[in-house]
């Protein structure tokens, strides 16, 4: 695992002066800067409930607000500020209609989220390949 070869040598060793360890991050890190230069991480997917909410209307052509808090198991409140932050970014459509008198708020994901997605996951997979990368170079 990552964690048990990254961890110290001594339980009581200073981690500034192990080099060992401190060479392996630095080769983690310097592997995922090449395979990502010039991207970023998009902070405004990374959050739980945003990119929960990108993931399931990626796969779904849309979803009520009610299916989008049932699946994340989240609170009207906290949905309404995460979706609103993708809608505002242009990653997701709103469109609010009526269910006979009952209120309906669907969700869709446009272009601009889909491409957002996946670049945001290319970021990740190469953040994974560079620790597995160091794992088998140990």
């Amino acid at each position: 695992m990552a964690a048990e070869s990254l961890s110290l040598p001594e339980q009581n060793a200073d981690p500034t002066t192990d080099t060992a360890a401190r060479q392996k991050v630095w080769g983690i890190v310097r592997r995922f800067s090449e395979d990502t230069a010039g991207t970023e991480l998009d902070h405004l997917i990374h959050d739980r409930i945003r990119l929960g909410i990108v993931s399931a209307l990626a796969v779904n052509p849309t979803l009520t607000f009610t299916e989008l808090k049932r699946l994340l198991a989240t609170s009207d409140g906290n949905l309404s500020v995460h979706a609103r932050k993708l809608e505002d970014a242009g990653f997701v459509n709103c469109c609010k209609s009526f269910d006979g008198r009952k209120p309906r708020t669907d969700y869709a994901l446009t272009e601009t989220g889909r491409n957002a997605l996946e670049r945001y996951l290319a970021h990740m997979e190469s953040l994974i390949k560079a620790v597995r990368d160091s794992e088998a170079i140990s």
